[in-house]
């Protein structure tokens, strides 16, 4: 459908965004405040939490699993997950394929609900109506495994559909920031694996979650391309929120990451400052 799927190496050098001039012209706005409001209907923890760091009280996580268990038929994928995901926080997730990482961030942006405990993300908790789950997912984004573009649709129309969705505005072309606005009739289906996954980042350029939430997102982008993940990992906890990185690759997620998570036959563990290498 749509021709033939191209390669990024045989489509023309000047669609490669180039990171100095994507740095350039992308304008994040002015950090917005951290809500302190609490937490939503259902949530059994307190608001905020006495901070060993600073001494004063420490705002309350984006996202709180308290022996969350996920449970698919009849397997048991998580298990007994205490973890709390704070304002600035960058995480890194590692482990064996089927461990459960990609079920941690399901579970992290309300597409599951955990089998067992309790949970808070964002102002949604374990009691949250559907208007209120909406609600938060909307200060959410997250970028799958496999790149989730309509393929009947352009590459501009899959970048302004989910804008108009939103409700935003675009103060830069998204699609001249990755390197693609030569390649905006294309439809999705003829555009190769990294291009589909430059216009997915290419929507979070005009927009800010509070919550990011990544599954391998190096996977099928460039050498040109890779600043597209620390430009927006970076911006999003600048601005008060939390990113949640998925990879195999920790060369790459190593040098994005305040905190590692090692995810192994169902059970999260930390690694600790100072561990590890």
């Amino acid at each position: 459908m749509g021709g033939p799927r191209v390669s990024d190496q045989t489509a023309a050098s000047h669609c490669r965004p180039r990171p100095e001039r994507m740095r350039a012209r992308i304008h994040p706005p002015a950090p917005a405040p951290v809500d302190h409001r609490g937490f939503g209907k259902g949530a059994a923890f307190a608001p905020g939490e006495a901070s060993f760091y600073t001494g004063g009280v420490a705002p309350p996580p984006l996202v709180r699993f308290e022996n969350v268990s996920y449970i698919a038929s009849g397997r048991v994928v998580l298990r007994r997950v205490n973890l709390a995901v704070r304002p600035g926080d960058v995480l890194g997730v590692s482990g064996p394929n089927g461990a459960g990482k990609t079920t941690l961030l399901r579970l992290a942006a309300t597409l599951h609900r955990p089998s067992k405990g309790g949970f808070q993300v964002l102002e949604a908790g374990a009691g949250a109506r559907p208007e209120e789950l909406a609600a938060v997912r909307r200060q959410i984004a997250m970028i799958g495994h496999f790149p989730a573009v309509w393929p009947e649709l352009t590459l501009r129309e899959n970048v302004d559909l989910v804008t108009r969705l939103r409700g935003g505005a675009q103060a830069v072309d998204p699609l001249a920031a990755v390197g693609l606005e030569r390649l905006e009739d294309w439809k999705a289906s003829r555009a190769s694996l990294g291009m589909q996954r430059r216009v997915e980042f290419a929507r979070l350029l005009n927009w800010t979650p509070r919550l990011l939430l990544l599954d391998e997102p190096h996977a099928g982008l460039d050498a040109a391309s890779a600043p597209l993940v620390d430009e927006v990992v970076g911006r999003v906890a600048a601005n008060g929120g939390a990113a949640v990185l998925v990879s195999h690759d920790p060369g790459r997620m190593t040098p994005l990451v305040n905190r590692k998570l090692l995810v192994t036959a169902g059970e999260v563990s930390e690694e600790k400052q100072g561990d590890g290498g």
